[in-house]
């Protein structure tokens, strides 16, 4: 399989605690070319309607906080037909969990099979219309296909599952704590098992065996947490599969991540 890192989405300008050079947060996806399911995307950031029509799909106290850049390019049907494939080969959709800014595309794809944890569909059902979830983004009813909190121990973990019609390459971990259906998404490159982590984390330094997290990242991440101590074992879970197991692990909205994925 080959896997492409895609920012789907800048955000506000933040500071590294690293030397590093100040950047812009992301919304970090991947597009995975597969020999027999086709395009699979895992998260597809903030779509078409949302650069073009904020104030109708996007809550502005969250725009507002986030500061999205809204730049067509940027979105993940863009990008994808920028690679010379056609949006419409993308057959599997992976989300780590409903949020605004993972969601965001998935009009941009009707008719791809939705993957996601039964949990986050159930809670997004429930709660929107809020910061979190905004119902727009699948007003035009996606084909979910969800999965309840059981499966196999995978490196330590229980509960993770292979995906409907997906390569056994390909696996949803739970992580919740963030929301209550939020997982990871785990992939094999042929190398090594790549994991997005989603917004179980924030910043890279999380991942430390003495963790550091970043101030600014650290307000949204407690502001945004549904159960602090299972949000917690999460990241305690991804820091064993990182030292333990040589997992390579990255966030969503770390830029610097991104960056080190990027030629």
């Amino acid at each position: 399989m080959k896997i492409h890192h895609l920012n789907v989405g800048s955000m506000r300008e933040i500071d590294s605690l690293d030397d590093r050079p100040a950047a812009p947060a992301v919304c970090h996806a991947l597009l995975v070319e597969t020999p027999a399911s086709g395009l699979v995307l895992v998260e597809t950031g903030l779509g078409t309607d949302d650069v073009t029509r904020p104030g109708e799909l996007l809550e502005r106290e969250w725009t507002e906080l986030v500061q999205p850049a809204l730049t067509p390019a940027e979105t993940a049907v863009r990008q994808i037909a920028a690679l010379g494939h056609d949006p419409a080969d993308v057959r599997h959709i992976v989300l780590t969990h409903l949020d605004v800014d993972h969601s965001g595309g998935l009009p941009d794809f009707p008719d791809a099979q939705v993957h996601v944890m039964e949990a986050e569909v159930k809670a997004a059902f429930a709660e929107a219309p809020n910061r979190r979830y905004r119902p727009g983004h699948w007003a035009h009813g996606p084909r979910w296909v969800t999965y309840p909190v059981t499966g196999t121990r995978w490196l330590g973990v229980e509960g993770v599952r292979p995906l409907e019609g997906l390569p056994e390459e390909i696996l949803l971990v739970p992580l919740d704590g963030h929301t209550r259906g939020h997982a990871g998404v785990a992939v094999h490159d042929g190398d090594r098992w790549l994991l997005h982590a989603g917004d179980a984390y924030f910043y890279h330094g999380e991942l430390l065996r003495e963790p550091r997290s970043h101030p600014l990242m650290d307000i949204v991440q407690l502001d945004s947490q549904v159960d602090a101590e299972r949000r917690v074992s999460s990241q305690e879970r991804l820091r064993s599969l990182v030292h333990d197991h040589g997992v390579t692990v990255f966030s969503a909205h770390d830029p610097w991540e991104l960056a080190g994925f990027l030629p």
